[in-house]
């Protein structure tokens, strides 16, 4: 007759917390270090750059389409869309 309680099944269910622990780690280590899910950017359309509104920065406030930049010369466009 023994008065220690069985420890096999409290034993148990702290490995399941620890592996589960580790996995929850890797998982979240994988996914903050790739783009797996993530939507596959889209490649924007010139007429779609064309009728962006730019707006100009410092003391003189200008709104302008971006087609404007290209009409008589040419240029160098890069759209980029921040999150949020």
């Amino acid at each position: 007759m023994s008065f220690l309680p069985d420890l096999g099944t409290f034993t148990m269910g702290i490995w399941s917390i620890g592996l589960g622990a580790i996995g929850a780690a890797v998982t979240g280590i994988v996914l903050a270090n790739t783009d797996l899910f993530l939507s596959k950017p889209e490649k924007a359309t010139l007429e779609f750059l064309e009728e962006i509104e730019l707006k100009t920065l410092g003391s003189e406030q200008r709104t302008f389409k971006a087609g404007e930049l290209w009409k008589e010369n040419g240029a160098v466009i890069m759209a980029v869309r921040r999150p949020g």
